[in-house]
């Protein structure tokens, strides 16, 4: 018998206890290289198996000609691995990638000094030809360099607030870019490779690889030169008159498409993240003001469509007319006199139009201001374009039914009021404004964009006869004779306005403006400038008319417009007469 003590018992004990031990360990490696191999096996391979992303290279924006307004070009991404670079060496390190990057050392150093990672971004949109000499000469260990693209814009601030810009992420943030981001963006591709400990591939071993599809190009109706001229006039004007802002719209009057679109001031896209989020903001299609006289062009088809009115009707005329429970007046006091009503429209008169409301009615009258647009956003896709404001007449209190025949009360953008100038001037039909001439398909091949919807919103009859008044108030009998260019026959009106302001929550200062066509008799393009608030002179015909004839001027003259050669037409301009 064994005592319990003995050697023998006691080897027995412990061969079982490491046979029980070793079964366990053999279960366990007949599960992982048996049952669980698979699962292993993928384990280590999505370990191994690295996804990059392949970016698409993003579309060109372009003027009406093909001129680069916004285009890609080659860009590096440079990071480290923070873990492989000694402490003792970081000083050395951050002021080799400060010199390269154009960082500060001190932020090169915060980076390297995050240890806890094996990544961290130093910079973006780095030259191909600065990141291959920093990895070549720098001698930087755990450096790496990533194939990206960046976003240039060779010009400048020129219809920046239109254009708008790409963040970071490589996605549009405002304007064209981000109105057009699906299209211009493109879809990016990916890599797979399986790589070891070091991030280099693994030789012999399998690629996937989706390329990446490349973006479309998107072609603008703006043309260059005259964006160009047009920011330059408004932007001298906008500094001479002491204005907050100021806008300038030049459209082509057959097709309605866009050929300017100018702010001031205006966004340079080469530095859009220092500028103010207020520049961000294209004013010429979103801003909203009271359009004053501009507007009594609508109040005049309006009546002459109605039959209630003709040009040669005579009004008897005085300086202010009672309406309800306010006296409203002219712009400047006169003793009453008779006017025709193409008179009244030449000297701007707000009786007179009242005169001339009161025999439609507010209900006549509010369906023509949303024949020609109002209170509706423009479409023909211009970024951020807003659709004013415009009151059911049935909530018009007793003044505003009289102040929205001159243009007080309702509110509009200045693509809107272009917009109508483009109505009239096309014989009376609306053409639904134009930004886009045409884009790539997926194989390069230019698709130009579909016209504009065309609708009549006033006879031509009726068109004609504001033509002729719009003539006159051109004149020397007019508030815009500073707006007459010699040689050619202008039609146009000045606008003055109370200005409305937000953040004081009462109306506070001005809105000057002047919209007009030309050729009168051969309408080709329409120009509207506008400014908001100056300081050094308020009527639309003294600081905004100059700026629709420099203009004006030099857009004829690019688009090689003849003068027609024609003389205006005689016409009664006087009561007497």
């Amino acid at each position: 018998m064994l005592r319990l003590g003995s050697p023998r018992r006691r080897i027995n004990v412990g061969l079982i206890g490491m046979t029980f031990i070793m079964s366990i360990f053999a279960g366990r490696l007949i599960q992982m290289q048996g049952l669980d191999s698979k699962v292993y096996e993928a384990r280590a391979a999505s370990q191994r198996l690295q996804t990059q992303q392949i970016p698409a290279r993003r579309g060109t924006i372009t003027d009406v000609a093909g001129h680069p307004l916004a285009v890609t070009a080659e860009a590096r991404e440079i990071a480290i691995d923070p873990s492989v670079v000694p402490p003792a060496a970081r000083p050395v390190v951050a002021q080799a990638l400060a010199a390269y990057l154009g960082r500060s050392e001190q932020e090169m150093a915060a980076k390297l000094a995050v240890t806890g990672t094996r990544y961290q971004l130093l910079a973006r949109d780095v030259d191909p030809g600065v990141a291959a000499r920093l990895l070549k000469e720098g001698r930087v260990p755990g450096l790496t360099s990533k194939k990206t693209y960046r976003r240039l814009y060779p010009a400048g601030d020129l219809a920046g607030s239109l254009i708008g810009f790409v963040g970071d992420e490589g996605k549009g943030l405002g304007g064209m870019e981000a109105a057009k981001n699906s299209l211009l963006a493109g879809r990016d591709g990916e890599q797979r490779a399986e790589t070891g400990r070091d991030g280099q591939p693994i030789p012999m071993t399998s690629t996937q690889r989706t390329a990446p599809v490349d973006g479309r190009d998107v072609r603008l109706t703006i043309d260059r030169d005259i964006q160009w001229a047009a920011q330059r006039a408004i932007a001298e004007q906008a500094k001479v008159a002491g204005a907050s802002s100021g806008t300038v719209i030049v459209m082509d009057v057959r097709t309605a498409q866009i050929v300017a679109m100018a702010n001031a001031p205006e966004l340079d896209l080469n530095n859009w993240g220092k500028a103010p989020p207020g520049l961000y903001v294209n004013r010429a299609a979103a801003d909203v003001f009271e359009p004053g006289s501009t507007n009594k062009v609508i109040t005049a088809a309006a009546t002459l469509e109605a039959g209630v009115v003709s040009p040669d009707t005579v009004f008897q005329v005085k300086d202010n007319i009672k309406c309800y429970d306010r006296v409203l007046r002219d712009a400047h006091p006169h003793p009453a006199e008779a006017m025709t009503f193409r008179e009244a429209m030449a000297q701007s008169s707000n009786v007179a139009t009242i005169m001339a409301a009161r025999k439609i009615g507010s209900e006549r009258l509010y369906r023509m201001l949303k024949a020609f647009g109002f209170g509706a956003t423009p479409g023909g896709g211009v970024p951020g374009a807003g659709a004013g404001l415009l009151p059911d007449y049935k909530t018009w209190s007793g003044s505003q039914s009289c102040t929205v025949a001159y243009g007080q009360g309702v509110s509009v953008t200045a693509l809107q009021m272009a917009s109508v100038y483009q109505t009239i001037a096309n014989g009376g039909v609306k053409i639904e404004p134009q930004i886009v001439a045409g884009t790539t398909d997926a194989s390069g091949r230019f698709v130009p964009s579909a016209p504009g919807r065309k609708t009549r919103v006033v006879s031509e009859r009726t068109a004609k006869e504001i033509t002729t008044m719009l003539e006159a108030a051109v004149s020397a009998q007019g508030t815009g004779e500073l707006a007459a260019i010699p040689g050619y026959r202008v039609a146009g009106k000045t606008g003055t306005a109370d200005r409305y302001d937000q953040q004081l929550g009462r109306y506070d200062g001005y809105t000057a403006s002047f919209v007009g066509f030309s050729p009168a008799d051969a309408p080709r393009l329409v120009v509207l400038s506008v400014l908001q608030n100056p300081k050094n002179g308020h009527f639309g015909g003294q600081i905004a008319a100059p700026v629709f004839k420099d203009v004006m001027t030099f857009a004829i003259k690019s688009r090689k417009i003849p003068p027609t050669g024609s003389t205006a037409p005689a016409v009664r301009t006087r009561a007497g007469q």
